[in-house]
């Protein structure tokens, strides 16, 4: 029996539940920051399966100061030779913090596995110790959430080929992400392996089914609001004061200046 597809959500109510969502997920910030809690969201998937842009609408309204986005570059020369999870320790989240990571720590157990930047024996070692590296920031106080973003076969080709027409995208795709598709199967195994040794009680996945990414995104912003014990902080009282009475001051000549040519008078 063929499995239904769910029917994509309509723009008007996706905008209208988002925006719903994106006011508590500033609620969650207040939240975070007055009580000082620490909170860390791993954002997973196969390339353009929709993680960064479900992590640009849970950042949209928040600020930077308090939610940070840690995308990592391939490791330098130096990283190399540190302990693996070193460079991702120092991006963790302090007292009234949360860090979301486009891609983290299961890098090693993704693309470095299956594109062989990595030896067999790192490999190993990674499922050995991440179970107890997750307990480690758990057992710390940390909120750790992680999310697998789950896209077809034929979606996944399908965004690959709009974003080669796409000239504001088409920076997103790169030869290893086209060489992602000869290799779904690994991909798919090197998944299913690391789910097996890392999907633990402390800190399980959830899987993000994203061939709607409109839908997508409300399912696991809805799901992560939900996963936290937060309440509503009352806002300070702030009164706009009064502009005080001119001293005196004269601004200079608009000419000693240079601005920039109104480009929008042209339009």
């Amino acid at each position: 029996m063929t499995e239904k597809k769910a029917v994509r959500v309509p723009r008007q109510t996706y905008e209208k539940e988002l925006l719903g969502l994106q006011t508590e997920l500033v609620k969650l910030q207040e939240w975070v920051r007055a009580e000082g809690a620490r909170l860390v969201v791993v954002f997973e998937g196969r390339d353009a399966a929709g993680k960064g842009g479900t992590i640009k609408r849970v950042s949209e309204h928040l600020n930077p100061r308090i939610a940070r986005i840690a995308a990592l570059p391939k490791p330098t020369e130096r990283e190399r030779t540190q302990w693996y999870f070193q460079r991702y320790v120092e991006h963790l989240p302090a007292a009234g913090e949360i860090v979301l990571f486009d891609r983290s720590w299961y890098n090693r157990a993704g693309v470095e596995h299956v594109m062989g930047f990595c030896s067999q024996e790192e490999y190993q070692l990674f499922l050995r110790q991440c179970p107890i590296f997750e307990r480690m920031l758990i057992e710390d106080g940390i909120r750790l959430r992680k999310y697998w973003f789950s896209v077809s076969d034929t979606e996944q080709q399908e965004r690959f080929r709009k974003r080669l027409k796409d000239p504001l995208r088409r920076w997103k795709l790169s030869p290893m992400d086209l060489e992602s598709i000869t290799r779904w199967e690994a991909y798919s195994q090197a998944k299913d392996t690391m789910m097996v040794h890392t999907d633990i009680p402390e800190a399980p996945w959830y899987v993000v089914e994203s061939d709607d990414k409109r839908r997508a995104r409300l399912n696991m912003i809805a799901h992560l609001l939900d996963s936290v014990p937060y309440r509503e902080v009352p806002p300070p009282v702030l009164d706009l004061p009064d502009r005080p009475p001119s001293t005196g001051y004269q601004r200079p000549p608009r000419d000693l200046q240079t601005y920039v040519p109104d480009h929008a008078a042209g339009l």
